[in-house]
């Protein structure tokens, strides 16, 4: 569930900036918008980035709490 909300805020932060970068262009015109896109994108990319390592932790996350369950039942089998 977690990796489909942070699917969903990958998707809803990209496209917060396209559009933003559009309507940039769109009101300010091509000369002067340049510098305020630039800084759109950029903030895109730390938004990718910051959701890709938090993909990335909650995986190995759920990576070491399977690999535990599985040592407890090999370990509850031995037992038996």
């Amino acid at each position: 569930m977690l990796n489909n909300r942070l699917r969903l805020w990958a998707i809803v932060s990209q496209a917060l900036g396209l559009v933003t970068i559009f309507l940039l262009e769109t009101l300010l015109g091509r000369g002067q918008a340049g510098s305020y896109q630039l800084v759109v994108l950029l903030l895109m990319l730390v938004a990718a980035l910051v959701i890709a390592v938090l993909r990335r932790y909650h995986q190995r996350k759920a990576r070491r709490l399977e690999e535990q369950r599985f040592a407890e039942l090999r370990e509850d089998e031995a037992d038996d």
